[in-house]
C-alpha cells in the first residue's frame, strides 16, 4: 500500500476517534481504513492503536508516530500550498501578537508587507503575557523566547543574544568595568522577563560559563525604559541585539566586556497548527525571515 495514504488514513483515524468515522470522512470502506493502519503496524513492527468495540486509543509508539506523521503531512501540504500560491496576493487582516521590545525591530517588516500587498492589513498587539492564539483569534505570534506549549508550531527566524552596553560617557562618572565580577559594583538595570532573573549568564572566550548576580535601581517589563537609562549614562544595560544594533552603529551605546558573550536565544514565529497556515501568514513569516537575515549578519560581523 502507498505509505503516504496509509499515514494520512492513520492520522484521520486518530483525529476522528475511530475507523468508521474516518472511513466516512475519507469516503473509504472501513475494511480499507483498517488495512492501511494494519499495513503501517506491520511495516513498523509495533502496534499503533489500542482497539475496543467502541473506540480506539493511541499506544505510546502510536502517539510518537502520530506526531511525526502530522509534521510530515503538514510539510507536504505546505509545499503544495506554496507552489500553488506562489503568485497569490494575501488579503484580509493579519492579527499579530509580539513582545513589546521587538515591535520596533518588527515594524520595517510590517511596512514592507503592507507596501507590497495593498489589499492586506495588519492588527499588531504588543505584550508580554502568554496568549492562547486560538482562543484570542491571533493568526501569528512573534516571540523572543521559544514557548513551552508543545502543540504550537514554532519556526525559528533568527538567532539573537544580549549585548552588554553602556553610554560612551558612562565611565566618566562610574568605576571601571574590566571583568564580570565588576558588575556587582554597577547599576545594572533589569528586564523583568529575563529568563534567569537577576543572574546574568555569559559564555567566555574558551567556552566557559559564568553567572553574575547583579542589582540595580530599575526593573521594568518595558525594555525601552532601560534603553533610555543607558542612553543617559546612568546604567549598564543587557540589551537585546535587535534593540542595540541601531544604537551601537550610531555611537549612542558601546559594547563592554565583548569577550564574554551572553547566551543566545531565537526570534520565533509561532502559530497554532501547520494545517491552518494561511497564505497571508506564510508570506509574512517568509518576509520576516528575509528581513532578519541582515541582523544575523550584523551579529556575526560587527559584534563578534
Amino acid at each position: 500500500m502507498d505509505r503516504l495514504t496509509s499515514m494520512s488514513t492513520f492520522v484521520k483515524v486518530v483525529e476522528c476517534g475511530g475507523f468508521s468515522a474516518a472511513a466516512r470522512r475519507l469516503n473509504m470502506s472501513v475494511t480499507m481504513v483498517s488495512n492501511h493502519v494494519q499495513a503501517l503496524e506491520e511495516r513498523l513492527g509495533a502496534r499503533l492503536l489500542n482497539r475496543t468495540t467502541r473506540s480506539v486509543g493511541l499506544t505510546e509508539t502510536g502517539r510518537a508516530y502520530y506526531e511525526r506523521c502530522t509534521g510530515i503531512l503538514g510539510e507536504i501540504e505546505d509545499a503544495e500550498r506554496a507552489a500553488g500560491a506562489l503568485h497569490s496576493t494575501p488579503i484580509g487582516t493579519l492579527k499579530l501578537y509580539t513582545n513589546n521590545h521587538i515591535v520596533r525591530f518588527l515594524t520595517p517588516v510590517v511596512c514592507d508587507y503592507l507596501r507590497r500587498y495593498p489589499s492586506a492589513s495588519v492588527d499588531i498587539t504588543g505584550g508580554e503575557r502568554m496568549i492562547d492564539l486560538v482562543e484570542e483569534g491571533y493568526d501569528l505570534a512573534v516571540r523572543t523566547v521559544r514557548p513551552s506549549e508543545s502543540s504550537l508550531v514554532v519556526r525559528n527566524l533568527s538567532v539573537w543574544r544580549h549585548i552588554l552596553c553602556v553610554a560612551p560617557n558612562y565611565f566618566d562618572t562610574h568605576p571601571p568595568l574590566d571583568n564580570l565580577e565588576d558588575l556587582v559594583r554597577h547599576n545594572c538595570v533589569q528586564y523583568a522577563y529575563y529568563p534567569f532573573g537577576d543572574e546574568w549568564r555569559f559564555t567566555g572566550p574558551d567556552g566557559q560559563e559564568a553567572r553574575v548576580r547583579i542589582s540595580g535601581n530599575l526593573i521594568s517589563n518595558t525594555a525601552e525604559v532601560l534603553r533610555v537609562m543607558a542612553h543617559n549614562g546612568e546604567a549598564v544595560f543587557l540589551a537585546p541585539s535587535f534593540m542595540a544594533e541601531e544604537d551601537i552603529e550610531a555611537g549612542r551605546l558601546i559594547e563592554v566586556l565583548p569577550d564574554w558573550r551572553p547566551i543566545e536565544f531565537a526570534i520565533s514565529a509561532v502559530y497554532p497548527h501547520r494545517h491552518q497556515l494561511s497564505n497571508k501568514v506564510r508570506i509574512f513569516i517568509d518576509l520576516m525571515a528575509d528581513h532578519f537575515t541582515r541582523h544575523r549578519r550584523w551579529m556575526e560581523l560587527a559584534v563578534s
